[in-house]
């Protein structure tokens, strides 16, 4: 398969009760460019324009805008626009080639506790990632002895998949994944966190992924769950493949219909937009996210006729 081009349109606005005074934000928007990906171009427009616009490269390697504004306003509008490659593997993913998991678990119970070994706070509790007994012993069935290490996290893709509902009204941000896992139904990156809880559990290094998603599928094909904000999804390190990533709400390994974002420990460390706020009082959230595939015909039209940015 071809590369294939998105278009990614992020919108964010907040809507307050009075004039907030002053804010701060960082906003975690712009797609990675990685081996499969490539960021043709990328914008972020803020409204009212901001006194201060700073692009930062994060501790985890993503790239995030800072920005400031000391004018008075009510509403906040961010839209961050992009226009994105994804490439298709190279070579199709053999679970069996991975390393057995009880393996890698004794090897990377010494090789982790390397002083500044990078790697190691993926392996551990993280704040919206406890660990408990309750959590290690969902993850057992899927990691018997001598499963491989993606054996294993494919197997507890699918088991979370069938086991739990897709539910956006169930949980919050701040939602445990203990209770998840005891109710059972939750959003995508419930199921993010529980599922690197399962493999943290067993020492293995797991990480958050957010990104976007394309929904609509081609002709034949299951449409995914995920649209209309951020989705999250995981990725877990093996040895012989390097990171892995797998999609427990929609039970796939994704490819050429996920953008990858940015990634870290869990959501705390890639929150699409943060701030803080004098004055304003309450607030409103309203957020909306699409994803469209264009072609390569249509791109150049655009950049001729001067509607992409540099």
């Amino acid at each position: 398969m071809a590369a294939v081009l998105y278009h990614v349109d992020h919108q964010t606005l907040y809507a307050h009760a009075d004039r907030a005074t002053t804010s701060q934000h960082v906003a975690c928007l712009k797609p990675r460019t990685l081996e499969r990906q490539r960021i043709r171009w990328h914008e972020l427009i803020v409204e009212p324009a901001p006194d201060a616009v700073e692009e930062r490269i994060d501790y985890f390697g993503n790239r995030t805008h800072y920005f400031e504004i000391l004018s008075q306003y009510r509403e906040l509008r961010v839209v961050s626009r992009s226009l994105v490659e994804v490439r298709p593997r190279a070579v199709p993913l053999d679970p069996e080639a991975s390393l057995p998991w009880d393996q890698l678990h004794e090897r990377e119970r010494f090789r982790l506790g390397a002083p500044g070994d990078p790697e190691l706070q993926f392996a551990y509790p993280s704040p919206f990632v406890a660990i408990g007994a309750e959590v290690l012993a969902y993850a057992r069935p899927s990691f018997p002895a001598g499963r491989t290490v993606i054996g294993g996290a494919i197997d507890l893709m699918h088991r979370i998949h069938s086991e739990f509902r897709f539910d956006p009204e169930a949980t919050t941000v701040a939602t445990p994944i203990a209770k998840v896992l005891a109710n059972r139904h939750g959003v995508c990156q419930d199921f993010a966190h529980l599922m690197i809880g399962c493999v943290r559990a067993l020492g293995i290094p797991a990480r958050y992924v957010s990104g976007y998603l394309l929904t609509d599928p081609p002709a034949g094909q299951p449409r995914l769950v995920g649209a209309d904000a951020s989705h999250a999804w995981v990725s877990i390190r093996d040895p012989r493949f390097g990171w892995v990533d797998l999609d427990p709400t929609n039970d796939v390994l994704p490819d050429i219909r996920h953008v990858t974002t940015a990634w870290g420990r869990d959501y705390d460390d890639v929150s699409p937009l943060r701030g803080v706020v004098l004055g304003g009082q309450q607030q409103t959230l309203k957020v909306a996210v699409s994803v469209l595939p264009v072609s390569e015909d249509n791109e150049r039209a655009d950049v001729s006729a001067g509607s992409a940015p540099a």
